[in-house]
């Protein structure tokens, strides 16, 4: 009971951290020294959740019962035979593309987001995990036309997603469209906290400025 008790802490823990770096994301600026950290972290989670699900129950971790993937390979390894065997599964193609992309396999993780938007088409959360995804597996981390589409299609749907809207404005600024992003992102300060607020405006006025347009008026 010990040992699985300290499991399910563990598990929880990650889980955590997880649903932090989801949260915290869109505003990260991106930089190369980060992403080793940003890896494990993801990793780590994603091992720990991946094996919950798969293992299902306390019951479960006895080895008479189940024979428990060990490493985050492993719980891929059986989550894509699951997915095989029935591909209709939603949940087990984002928690797949979870996976790959903590894997550093993002071409397999766009791949995996790809059919989840095909099983929801409609679903803001599932498009805009689509088109990042995509985007992360782009020479130069580019949003393309099927990224775009689906951000926009996000945005329809859901007009007040923040990463949907995030992420159009830097596909707008890929773009070259500076004061677009400027106009994409503006709706989000009254979204955010004064502290991504904060972020945010330093993000609009530089695009604004790419523009050459005045930077937004000083805070009180």
């Amino acid at each position: 009971m010990a040992g699985q008790t300290m499991l399910f802490a563990a598990i929880a823990a990650a889980a955590t951290l997880l649903v932090l770096g989801f949260v915290l994301r869109p505003f990260w600026r991106v930089r190369a020294t980060r992403v080793p950290a940003v890896g494990l972290i993801a990793g780590l989670a994603l091992a720990a959740i991946l094996l919950y699900r798969l293992v299902g129950t306390p019951a479960a971790l006895d080895p008479a019962a189940r024979s428990a993937p060990r490493t985050l390979d492993a719980a891929i390894a059986q989550l894509e035979a699951r997915l095989q065997a029935d591909p209709s599964q939603l949940e087990g193609w984002m928690l797949l593309g979870q996976a790959l992309a903590g894997a550093q396999q993002p071409a397999k993780a766009a791949d995996a987001y790809a059919r989840a938007a095909a099983l929801a088409p409609d679903n803001p959360d599932v498009l805009v995990e689509a088109a990042g995804a995509r985007a992360l597996a782009a020479a130069g981390h580019r949003f393309d036309a099927q990224g775009i589409a689906w951000l926009e299609h996000a945005l329809q749907e859901q007009p007040a997603h923040q990463r949907a809207r995030w992420y159009r404005g830097i596909a707008k600024r890929q773009a070259g469209d500076a004061a677009g992003a400027a106009d994409m992102w503006m709706p989000l300060l009254a979204q955010v906290d004064a502290s991504a607020g904060a972020m945010l405006r330093q993000q609009i006025d530089a695009a604004r400025a790419d523009a050459g347009m005045p930077p937004l008026p000083a805070v009180a």
